[in-house]
């Protein structure tokens, strides 16, 4: 079987490790919509979590926002986005149980890897992590 690898925009790339890097004490968190199944936009969301330096919940409000704006473009849900200040790029026990977007793909920002910023891609599915190559695109 074939390893799946998705193109991810050098700009949205570049948003996402920006606004890491803007608050390295709190995951910051959102959504990413494609357009023609290509990724178009990046839709930040407040992170309202209890302990937003260890977890991520999207603002439900700004989440349907988003969501309703995707649609107004005539976009979809390509991804869910979010940082872990000090872990790894990969999927923490609680991401794993709180994934409810099977179609949408996981993309994980670390800021814990000595110094270089490092973005990471999962399909979650019943509580189950599979990584997805990413590759810089241009476009």
């Amino acid at each position: 079987m074939l390893q799946e690898e998705i193109h991810i925009p050098r700009k949205i790339t570049n948003q996402l490790l920006h606004l890491a890097q803007q608050s390295p004490d709190q995951e910051v968190c959102g959504l990413i919509s494609s357009k023609n199944g290509l990724p178009a936009r990046c839709y930040p969301i407040n992170n309202v979590a209890e302990q937003p330096g260890q977890r991520f919940q999207l603002d439900a409000s700004q989440q349907i926002a988003a969501m309703a704006s995707m649609r107004n473009q005539g976009e979809e849900l390509f991804a869910i986005y979010h940082s872990h200040p000090t872990a790894p790029a990969q999927p923490s026990s609680a991401d794993l149980e709180l994934a409810a977007y099977p179609d949408a793909l996981y993309l994980i920002i670390s800021l814990n890897t000595k110094g270089i910023l490092e973005l990471r891609g999962f399909r979650i599915e019943h509580k189950t992590a599979r990584e997805i190559t990413l590759a810089l695109s241009e476009d």
